[in-house]
């Protein structure tokens, strides 16, 4: 590994939007592997994202992360609205971006998808054949059986899907945005109620260019998406890391089970929000992604 990343702030378009990301280089000059890394819902790349770009630089990738359209630092309306669509979207933009930069070799992108990341960059790689290899890292890959698990059975998915609707018709109507916050521990109506200290400490997730806010129209969009077709059209081998003790991790089975193309999974420790900054867990899953992507993107 190098222990000097040089960071570059770049900007490029996804459907009219300006998008802006954060690329990581090695030190050493030369056209090399590039691989655009996802975080999960909510977030910026400040977070998970930017964390894991800087491990794949360190290990010779270059890695670029960035804000999705309507979040952190990027362009676009409504903001903070979670829309799976959107976001495969723009990392195709993306992909399109690491193609065309002359520091990356573009028949060599990779993906890599932290939690929610991981079915829109999954989702993103069935569809677009650039992307010759994938990592999935804690991977949250939900189905509506699953989302029913998650989200308070039939009548706890109705209640938000329609809310989410309603609050679309009102913007429709010329009205404000409605949001709730992203993360509570006192609001129920919060995207994620409960105490999930990554986002609320300051020293962790809680980061300034995080707004903790969450577009209640985005319910429909998130809970209607479904990345398990995705995997019977992914040919780019795929490696997964996960553990029994994070988030649907029986979702990753089902995943892994139906991907099309060479794949690994492993099974590690920890809870879900470790892989997001815990130094141990965060270099155990980095290495194997990015010995993956060496291997696969040689």
């Amino acid at each position: 590994m190098t222990s000097t990343v040089r960071t570059e702030r770049v900007t490029f378009d996804s459907a009219g939007h300006r998008l802006v990301g954060a690329l990581y280089r090695p030190e050493a000059e030369g056209s090399r592997p590039a691989v655009v890394v996802a975080g999960s819902w909510t977030t910026v790349k400040e977070q998970m994202a930017g964390t894991y770009a800087r491990r794949m630089a360190e290990a010779g990738l270059t890695a670029l992360a960035f804000d999705f359209t309507g979040f952190g630092e990027s362009s676009g309306e409504p903001r903070q609205l979670e829309s799976p669509d959107r976001k495969v979207r723009d990392l195709r933009s993306a992909v399109t971006f690491l193609a065309t930069h002359g520091s990356t070799a573009p028949d060599r992108i990779g993906a890599l998808g932290i939690c929610a990341g991981s079915g829109y960059a999954a989702v993103n790689a069935a569809e677009d054949r650039r992307v010759r290899s994938l990592a999935l890292i804690a991977p949250w890959l939900h189905d509506p059986e699953l989302v029913k698990e998650v989200y308070g059975g039939t009548d706890g998915v109705q209640k938000r899907l329609d809310a989410g609707l309603a609050s679309r018709k009102r913007y429709e109507r010329g009205e404000a945005v409605q949001y709730v916050p992203a993360v509570s521990t006192t609001d129920p109506d919060a995207a994620m109620f409960g105490p999930f200290d990554y986002y609320l400490d300051a020293k962790r997730g809680a980061v300034p260019a995080w707004d903790n806010r969450f577009a209640v129209m985005s319910w429909p969009h998130w809970l209607s998406f479904d990345p398990h077709p995705a995997a019977s059209g992914i040919t780019a081998p795929t490696v997964m890391v996960h553990s029994r003790d994070a988030a649907l991790p029986q979702g990753a089975e089902r995943f892994h089970g139906a991907l099309a193309g060479p794949k690994r999974i492993v099974w590690t420790d920890g809870t879900q929000f470790d892989f997001y900054d815990q130094d141990e867990k965060v270099a155990e899953a980095a290495d194997i992604a990015a010995r993956h992507f060496t291997e696969t993107l040689a």
